[in-house]
């Protein structure tokens, strides 16, 4: 049984849990907190063991061996750079870090630290319904582009309108659309196409200085790819993969609920519609297949696509962010 300790007590993190409950391959031992009372409520309604408030003291004797991590982001890397010197194995929620220097200080700490494990929590990309689009998208005899789409309103963005700067809007705490629901889009994109030649952002800026929603096109070099997320507004639009004729079509690039093969003379055919119970489950399994047999071939090649997809992801992120001139506070370089 891996044994868990969390950073963070939000809905995400309580999602994860549940997800960790179901798939009965961890037990959550350990909370951090930077409030006392907020720690305590949420060991005791999952039944945690120990709480902590200090951050050094939750890594030093908590007991545990793997870490998630679900701050918010302008902390991921603090938090993932001391798990690892002390031992733990990491979950980090997407996005892993802000920026490319931060992934690289990362990946050299994971190096030095071989027994440590490392993974970003993109849940997308472990279900079953993913794995559906890449067998489906090898298939294809032509592939044309695609378009994913992603856009969900936040309700904290009614609390910018009414003046306040929650973390996810804010540049002090590497918010935006981009940060939140643009990473699934962006891990789409690279785990279905790799990486791109070139990438632009056209982002609309809020009141708070970070991006409400926006526009990114990836160039790849016989087609486009083009992502829309948004965090300021709802919108129903289904993602495609364009074939010659044929199509791939998805009704949510960040949910992915139901897949659609649609040929060259309009037939459909349902190709992936699995809901799973919790949707962070697939990833959980996965994590928990790694970090208990390590050294097993196939989860050797698992962790090493999932770890250079992570740094693949990050690389595109800060590359649309940086032209789009959006930069987060104290961020550097």
């Amino acid at each position: 049984m891996i044994k868990l300790g969390i950073i963070g007590t939000n809905w995400i993190t309580q999602q994860f849990v549940d997800a960790i409950k179901l798939s009965r391959k961890f037990e959550l031992t350990s909370v951090y907190s930077r409030h006392d009372e907020t720690a305590k409520k949420f060991a005791i309604k999952n039944g945690a063991q120990e709480t902590f408030t200090d951050l050094e003291q939750f890594f030093a004797k908590g007991q545990f061996d793997t870490v998630y991590i679900a701050s918010p982001n302008s902390l991921h890397f603090e938090q993932a750079e001391l798990a690892i010197r002390h031992g733990k194995n990491v979950i980090v929620e997407k996005p892993a870090f802000s920026t490319q220097k931060q992934m690289t200080k990362i990946q050299k700490l994971l190096d030095d630290n071989p027994k440590v494990l490392y993974f970003e929590a993109a849940r997308n990309i472990h279900t079953e319904n993913f794995h559906a689009i890449e067998k489906k998208l090898g298939q294809l005899k032509t592939v044309q582009g695609a378009e994913f789409t992603y856009s969900k309103y936040s309700s904290r963005y009614d609390l910018v309108l009414d003046g306040e700067e929650p973390n996810v809007f804010s540049l002090k705490y590497a918010g935006g659309a981009l940060q939140d629901l643009g990473v699934y889009t962006v891990y789409d994109a690279v785990a279905l196409f790799g990486m791109p030649e070139e990438t632009a952002y056209f982002p609309q800026l809020i009141r708070t200085g970070v991006d409400g929603k926006g526009t990114a096109i990836l160039r790849y070099p016989e087609y486009n790819v083009t992502l829309n997320f948004s965090k300021i507004t709802n919108s129903h639009m289904s993602s495609e993969i364009y074939g010659l004729k044929d199509l791939i079509e998805i009704d949510d690039a960040g949910e992915i609920n139901a897949v659609i093969y649609i040929d060259d003379d309009c037939n459909k055919q349902v190709i992936g519609n699995t809901i799973d119970e919790n949707p962070m489950l697939p990833e959980a399994d996965d994590f928990a297949r790694v970090i208990n047999d390590p050294q097993k071939p196939q989860n050797q090649k698992d962790y090493n696509y999932w770890r250079q997809l992570s740094v693949y992801v990050n690389k595109v992120i800060y590359n649309l962010r940086q032209d789009a001139h959006i930069s987060f506070v104290g961020e550097k370089k």
